[in-house]
Formats: structure tokens, sequence, C-alpha cells
């Protein structure tokens, strides 16, 4: 009777030593330093958990893996072996963008898949753009094949904040008339996250073209910021580590099919700012502003 209260006592308690661990498995094409930083940081915030990465081409079919790992899927490669086939276990898509997801994918959205997009929400740059340039309405917006379908997002993200989405297709990199056509009408460039126009291909021309207009470039992404764009917004891994420690903790049940995270950070270039006369970026002040700005409805 004593051994068995004892065992009594210990189930009781079990709970109380925290949740069972859980396999998180990480891939992608190939080990980096900066994977094995983010597999780190990721296994330091989850003592308890196995946290490994295999590289993806050692890891076989999903549907041979256990269906109860965590996935994680650290780049294309690795969204593409999963894609192979339904059966396996759920995973966590990290670094696909939008524009990405609309080339791959279309409309499907596997059920097995939840993608943590990548790139930042439109209405988080559309805000951005209105605080750091509040006399600016009309908001030139390039697009190609791929990132049409966010057009009408942005005119609905557009609307409350008294902005105007002024949309130019540029279906030819080599002829930069839509790109002059665009700049006329236009007060401030949104640069959309879609790699076939922003591109170390086309960035010499986007950037001297709207440095000639002194017209500001904001986004769309943070090596843009760094080449000569004005600002953009950005979540970096910390951001994302926080994401997954959260949705770690959940049933994959419960994940979200699509996903941005809440926090996030601004990035200014300070030297493209004094060039067009803008006021000094305060990338803190403005991200707080922002954060308490968003009453945002995502997609």
């Amino acid at each position: 009777m004593r051994l068995v209260r004892r065992w009594l006592l210990l189930i009781c308690l079990w709970p109380l030593g925290g949740p069972w661990a859980s396999e998180i498995l990480l891939t992608a094409s190939q080990d980096s330093p900066s994977v094995e930083q983010f597999v780190h940081a990721l296994r330091e915030r989850r003592p308890n958990d196995n946290v490994r990465f295999v590289p993806v081409d050692e890891l076989g079919r999903p549907a041979k893996l256990d269906p109860a790992i965590r996935l994680i899927l650290l780049d294309s490669a690795s969204l593409e072996w999963r894609l192979t086939e339904n059966p396996g276990p759920p995973a966590l898509a990290l670094r696909v963008s939008r524009v990405q997801a609309e080339k791959r994918l279309g409309k499907l959205r596997p059920p097995y898949l939840s993608l943590l997009w990548s790139d930042p929400p439109l209405d988080r740059q559309l805000r951005l753009t209105r605080y750091l340039l509040p006399q600016a309405r009309r908001i030139g917006v390039l697009y190609g094949q791929h990132s049409q379908f966010l057009l009408e997002e942005l005119r609905r993200a557009a609307q409350p904040m008294g902005l105007e989405i002024v949309a130019q297709a540029w279906p030819d990199l080599r002829d930069s008339r839509p790109l002059q056509t665009l700049l006329q009408n236009s007060d401030v460039l949104l640069g959309i996250d879609d790699p076939q126009l922003y591109s170390p291909k086309t960035a010499k021309n986007l950037l001297l073209s709207s440095y000639a207009r002194q017209m500001a470039l904001i986004g769309p992404t943070a090596g843009f910021v760094r080449a000569g764009s004005l600002a953009s917004t950005l979540s970096d891994q910390d951001d994302w580590l926080a994401v997954l420690d959260r949705l770690l903790d959940q049933s994959p049940g419960k994940w979200p099919r699509a996903l941005y995270p809440k926090h996030f950070h601004v990035v200014g270039n300070q030297q493209v700012a004094r060039a067009l006369g803008v006021e000094t970026i305060d990338p803190l002040a403005a991200a707080q502003a922002l954060a308490l700005a968003e009453g945002e409805r995502r997609p």
C-alpha cells in the first residue's frame, strides 16, 4: 500500500514538473553558421525539448518521419521537400514571402503547413510611410505577375489612412518607362518584397531614379535599406524565436495557416534621410508609434 500511495503521489505531481519533451526537427538544404546560431538559440529557449538540425537530403520522405515531430522548415528547398507528399508531420515554414507563396502555391494552403511570412505586413509599411512622410498621399507601387494579387489588399489598407495607391506594372525590367511614369505620379515609392522587381540587378536603377526625383523608397527589405532606401520594418531572429516558442507550446492542430510576427523593428538609412531632407529616423520611437497605431487585420 505504501508503494501504491507513492506511485499515486508521483502521478498527481507529474504535471507540475513541466510538459512532455517534444522532438523539434529543423531542416534546410545545408547547415551554415546562421542556421547553427538559430538552432542553438531555439535550443536555449526550449531546454526541455530535443532540438536538432538535419539537412533535408538526409531526411528521406516526409511520410517516413514520426508524425509527432515538430518540423521547422528554414528555406525553400526544405519547403519543396515537405510539399512532395501530404503524409508526414505538420511543419512551420520560415523565410517564405507572400509573393513566393503565391508563385509556388497559388491559393493552395496544405493543412499540414503553417507559413510564417518573412516580408513585412503591407499595412505596417504604409503606417511607416505615413509616419516618416506625413505629407505624402500618393503611394507609388510597382508590381509584377506574382505580386499583382497584393494590390487590392494595399488599397484596402490605404483607404482609412487617407492614402492613394498608384500602381504600375513593370513587365520588362529592361524598360524603365513604367518606373519613370510611376515616379512622375507619386509622392513616395513603396517597395513590395517581389524578388523579380527588387533584386541586386534592379537596385541601381530603382535607387538612382528615385534619387533623381528626390523621392523616398520605403522597403521592401532591410537589405534595400542598407543599399539606399529610406526605411523599412522587419522582424529579426529574436522576434521569430518568440513566435516559434509560443507556437511550439501549442498542439499543431492550433497552428495558424499563416502568420506575421507581432513584434518588429524599424531600420532606417540616416544618410538617405539627410539627402532627402527627412528628419533623422529614430527606429525605437518609430516602432513604438507604429505598434500603438496597429489594430491590424492581416491575411
